[in-house]
């Protein structure tokens, strides 16, 4: 792995932020269905179990490092449950 690559790395582990149990509030995940949008907490109980199983399309992040591009595949994540 590059220096360059890895000093990004580093300032973007520095950035985690850490919220107290009090602190957090509940995130409403809405999704595109037949055209709109609309909250994943307005389905039904079979929607929901249908939205749960989709697999999630995830970018690599791309770096650049002086004159060329890094594409960083261990950095690549997936949507918790």
């Amino acid at each position: 792995m590059s220096n360059c690559l890895m000093d990004q790395r580093e300032k973007l582990m520095e950035k985690t932020i850490e919220l107290a149990a009090d602190e957090r509030q509940k995130c409403e995940v809405w999704t595109r269905v037949m055209g709109y949008h609309r909250p994943v907490d307005s389905f039904n109980i079979g929607k929901k179990s249908e939205h749960r199983e989709r697999k999630h399309f995830v970018e690599a992040k791309v770096w650049r490092c002086g004159e060329r591009q890094v594409t960083c595949t261990s950095m690549q994540g997936r949507r918790g449950d």
